[in-house]
């Protein structure tokens, strides 16, 4: 299939369109944006300022892709977005910009963000994550891959969230949040650990189990943050995946891990 554009639809010169890109009507893109091969813009959709849009992405009605920060830091410059492959983004997503002069915000690939949701500046965004309706994602976050988010959660500037972790809807997030943890509340709290979720993407038995035991120690055995650590540091399974994970994870926290209930 090649190249469709609507004749109501506004390419700007300059733009660059792979191959099989369809553009409806209405849609708007702007002279710096480049879309990878295959992806559709619906109607009304903007992809603008400098922006990139891998293969294969989908851009749907009022979605706008590339617009400038809100930070009322910028200055000026050129900072962008550069989002992979496989990409959905529904109705009134918006994503913006970095804010220094060359920042980008960036999201990585099969990522779907449905209606109304935000992703704010210099953003760093994985893989394979689910962000349900109307979250809310604030500067300078990073998610981690194959994170899920309820509908109408929220996150505070500069917080992480590990991978395999669940944000249930509604919930504030305001700390770190741990890999393979479910945080709910408002401020949230780490609640379980992610168990469907990692069931559903073929965790095994042994290591939910040793999941479990991170959970335990971290928000159950009674022990301070340092406690906890120091304790996962010297459990027989230390060197494990799950649990090098959340030391690393625990290790670059600048905001603190979020406690438990």
């Amino acid at each position: 299939m090649a190249t469709e554009i609507h004749p109501t639809a506004v390419v700007e010169v300059g733009a660059q369109l792979g191959v099989d890109v369809v553009i409806g009507p209405l849609a708007y893109v702007a002279a710096d944006v480049q879309l990878g091969d295959g992806t559709r813009l619906h109607h009304h959709a903007a992809v603008e300022g400098n922006t990139v849009l891998g293969a294969n992405c989908e851009v749907f009605a009022f979605a706008n892709i590339g617009a400038k920060t809100q930070d009322l830091k910028y200055v000026g410059g050129n900072p962008g977005v550069r989002a992979g492959e496989r990409n959905v983004f529904r109705e009134y997503v918006t994503i913006h910009t970095g804010t220094e002069p060359e920042a980008m915000t960036v999201l990585g690939n099969d990522n779907t963000l449905l209606a109304q949701c935000h992703v704010a500046h210099d953003c760093v965004i994985g893989n394979h994550i689910i962000v349900s309706n109307s979250t809310l994602i604030g500067g300078h976050c990073v998610v981690e891959d194959h994170v899920v988010f309820g509908g109408f959660s929220g996150v505070h500037q500069f917080s992480r969230i590990g991978a395999h972790a669940m944000i249930s809807a509604y919930a504030k997030i305001v700390q770190d949040i741990p890999p393979f943890m479910l945080a709910d509340g408002q401020p949230a709290i780490i609640r379980t650990i992610n168990r469907i979720g990692l069931e559903r993407r073929g965790f095994e038995p042994e290591s939910i189990d040793r999941i479990k035991q991170l959970f335990r120690i971290l928000y159950r055995d009674g022990l301070n943050r340092s406690q906890a650590l120091e304790k996962l540091k010297t459990h027989n399974a230390a060197d494990s995946v799950e649990f090098r994970a959340v030391l690393d994870f625990a290790a670059a926290s600048e905001r603190g891990l979020a406690p438990g209930s």
